[in-house]
């Protein structure tokens, strides 16, 4: 049987949850079935340094924010690699993609990694114009399906769920001298437990509520650090260098700048999970959250809004706890019940890790995607 050839288009890979998804599903997706390359349209990549073949990764990149160009160049680059798929990921490269496989006779998916956000004008003309040469979708979570296939009126049949994958080398639990290094060099005391939130910043990842309730979670729990990894989105998109001026404001309004510790964007990321008690996720909306699965694959258990399939990735009263969406009395009592009961999150914690291993690996996600395109293949 010969090997499906599959370009993984994106916009970029700088430090976001569908360039991570790219990444890990380039590393470990079947290669005896399988060529993947990875097409960015931005010479942003960050997340290249992740790649297992760094040498299958090729730049197209934009000219200007709407270079025609971009779609002959891609078009071409998927005649030359006779690419079977191309699977886009984000905005631009979805679009591109659309009608440059349809210019080289390639199969079309597109992917839906979120859900109840709001289009821009321009953005829904441009899906509306380019649907058609869509093939299929791939949403990471049914919500994100039902969503998107409403949202553009493609029939629901040409959807298909995978949800994402993380690697569990990588997020793992670490031994208790680990920690304490990682605590020292953060400059965090021994007598301190540190609740964590890792997003980037954005209204969707929801920082407003979280610093409201962190200063009740302190009010109750004096003993406690509120450690933030993420930053602004490159060229400060979807609004996150106005995101971050309100966080400030909020943080000393609410009167914990002392309590609370900003790291950025950190490639090795998972250092920085072992180091929380818990770790929490107060989004408005999400697809399937990597930092979650992440964070669960490290031992850590997450508190989480019941928003899209949060509810499936993180079961309840086993590995974690889903709040309604903004209801910060809840917010705050499930936080402080982890922090007060050790034996209760050291359970979570052992949940967690097996929960991860047994259903959300980033070769179970790879395998899944690979079947899924050979499904999808079959039926052209």
């Amino acid at each position: 049987m010969d090997k499906i050839t599959v370009v993984l288009a994106i916009s970029d890979l700088e430090f976001g949850g569908a360039q991570r998804q790219v990444v890990e599903l380039a590393n470990h997706i079947n290669k005896n079935q399988f060529n993947i390359h990875i097409c960015s349209l931005s010479d942003y990549v960050p997340l290249a340094t992740s790649l297992s073949q760094p040498e299958r990764l090729k730049i197209i990149k934009r000219k200007k924010r709407f270079d025609i160009s971009v779609i002959i160049r891609l078009a071409k680059f998927l005649r030359s690699v006779k690419a079977d798929i191309v699977h886009a990921f984000l905005f631009d490269a979805t679009i591109a993609s659309r009608i440059a496989g349809r210019l080289s006779n390639t199969l079309v998916i597109s992917s839906e990694r979120n859900t109840n956000y709001s289009f821009k004008k321009m953005e829904l003309a441009a899906y509306y114009l380019t649907k058609k040469f869509n093939d299929y979708t791939i949403a990471n979570s049914w919500a994100g399906a039902k969503f998107n296939s409403r949202m553009l009126r493609q029939p629901i049949d040409t959807y298909r769920v995978v949800y994402n994958g993380v690697d569990i080398q990588r997020f793992k639990p670490v031994n208790q001298e680990k920690i304490q290094y990682m605590r020292l060099k953060l400059g965090i005391p021994n007598e301190k437990k540190v609740v964590g939130m890792f997003a980037s910043f954005k209204p969707q990842k929801n920082h407003e509520f979280f610093i409201k309730a962190a200063s009740k979670i302190k009010q109750r729990y004096p003993n406690v650090i509120f450690m933030f990894v993420g930053d602004m989105l490159y060229k400060g998109m979807s609004g996150s260098v106005a995101t971050k001026e309100k966080i400030n404001k909020l943080i000393k309004t609410a009167g914990i700048e002392k309590d609370c510790l900003f790291l950025g964007n950190k490639e090795n990321v998972e250092d920085y999970y072992p180091v929380c008690w818990l770790t929490v996720l107060p989004s408005l909306f999400e697809g399937t959250p990597n930092v979650a699965l992440e964070s669960m694959a490290c031992g850590v258990p997450v508190v989480a809004t019941d928003v899209s399939d949060n509810a499936k990735l993180i079961i309840h009263d086993q590995v974690g706890y889903i709040v309604p969406l903004n209801d910060q009395h809840l917010f705050v009592h499930y936080v402080c019940k982890l922090l007060e009961e050790p034996n209760l999150r050291k359970n979570f914690s052992n949940n967690a890790r097996l929960w991860i291993e047994n259903n959300f690996s980033s070769p179970k996600m790879a395998y899944n995607m690979g079947e899924t395109y050979k499904e999808l293949l079959k039926k052209c």
